[in-house]
């Protein structure tokens, strides 16, 4: 068994991305990537924190907008299309869950194409299934790369991916499938779970539910991502596989936290410099 390190291959990305950014500022282009929050998520506080952090060591300019909980619709969409029109931002991200009242799809509908990082514009979400040139949604992007880093042929083999959510499930059907594997996609209503999710060789669990991949769940040598945060009762970080178990059937694992995690906020500044060279 070995473990993909997604904090060590994260480094490595960020590494790459600084040199690459230095090299777009002598040539007087400033990637710049706009975070707008509203309410006060405690979750969301620690993603944006995270994001915030990797924009500056990168050398990518970073502005947030931290708005309140009463924030209308057409308050925030007034926003979106300002910044849209800015010419010197590249990335437009809005951080989720929002309040009650507001629509995330709308919102992130308004984000212009070109701008949207997070890969969630209808447009960006059409490209990615017709295999276009797009931004791809950040964590089925680290997942994609995570593979790919340990040589791991996903050409042909049998993907299960349990969880249809449209930031990581829907996304990660479309870049497995284009990668040429064959994909069952596994949710709350699908029978004989077990039974599926014995036939991946690539199982991947974004369901929420802690340690909920079970080792009877699993064939042997498969390559398990495990997408989940939880945190349990003693405020301890577990994902949605019980890892110490499953582990000793896997080929691959990734673990948490330091696994799909950092790969994500990677994955968004891969974007954000795309952005930025796409309008050079």
């Amino acid at each position: 068994m070995q473990i993909i390190d997604g904090k060590e291959l994260a480094r490595i990305i960020r590494s790459n991305l600084k040199e690459e950014v230095e090299q777009l500022k002598e040539k007087g282009i400033q990637p710049k990537l706009a975070v707008i929050m509203v309410g006060d998520d405690k979750a969301s506080k620690v993603y944006v924190r995270n994001k915030s952090k990797a924009c500056e060591e990168i050398g990518i300019l970073y502005e947030e907008y931290l708005l309140e909980e009463t924030t209308t619709m057409d308050e925030l969409l007034s926003l979106i299309n300002k910044l849209n029109e800015d010419e010197t931002i590249n990335g437009i991200l809005v951080q989720s869950p929002l309040p009650k009242g507001l629509d995330a799809n709308v919102a992130f509908r308004t984000i212009s194409p070109k701008k949207d990082v997070d890969g969630f514009n209808p447009i960006n979400v059409g490209k990615l299934s017709l295999n276009q040139d797009c931004f791809v949604s950040c964590t089925p992007y680290g997942i994609i790369k995570m593979l790919e880093s340990k040589n791991i042929e996903i050409e042909g083999k049998h993907a299960v991916i349990i969880g249809r959510s449209n930031i990581v499930g829907k996304p990660l059907i479309q870049c497995l499938l284009n990668k040429n594997a064959t994909v069952t996609v596994c949710h709350s209503k699908t029978q004989n779970l077990g039974e599926i999710t014995k036939t991946a060789d690539i199982l991947v669990a974004a369901i929420g539910k802690p340690k909920f991949v079970t080792e009877d769940m699993v064939k042997d040598n498969a390559v398990v991502i495990d997408v989940g945060i939880n945190r349990t009762d003693e405020g301890k970080l577990v994902g949605d596989v019980d890892f110490e178990n499953v582990s000793k059937k896997a080929s691959y694992i990734t673990p948490v936290p330091g696994g799909v995690g950092p790969m994500t906020v990677a994955m968004l500044m891969v974007n954000v410099v795309k952005a930025a060279k796409n309008n050079m």
